[in-house]
């Protein structure tokens, strides 16, 4: 059984700070690329950060670039995203995603997961 469990939303006033964590279980953890997704009312979902399977490198959007840091414990299974200095359109549902390339024969696959969102609201 997979799962991806999202926490640490909340309530958060402009210039605050908030940890998502994200607990992994049902796969190989160390084996997946982490991110974190977003999505605020009547928006596309969008990427926020991305992790590379052993923690070596990251990607960020540019919303969000010098405020968030992602961040993973393969020990734990566990994936992190550190919001600094949130904005209001920093609103939205986070979600977390896991993703791992297959080698096969003739081609590659991708397997993915998703969490199911934890709710980050940033309001004065």
């Amino acid at each position: 059984q997979v799962q991806l469990v999202e926490s640490g939303g909340g309530l958060v006033q402009p210039g605050g700070s908030l940890r998502l964590s994200c607990a992994a279980s049902g796969f190989t953890f160390s084996r997946y690329a982490m991110s974190w997704y977003r999505q605020a009312p009547g928006k596309e979902r969008e990427l926020v950060a991305f992790i590379t399977s052993t923690g070596s490198n990251t990607n960020y959007a540019d919303s969000v670039k010098g405020r968030f840091t992602i961040s993973r414990d393969n020990a734990k299974n566990t994936v992190y995203l550190q919001m600094n200095s949130l904005k209001p359109e920093d609103t939205a549902v986070y979600y977390c995603n896991a993703k791992t390339t297959v080698a096969a024969i003739y081609r590659n696959y991708d397997m993915v997961y998703w969490g199911k969102g934890t709710l980050v609201t940033v309001s004065s």
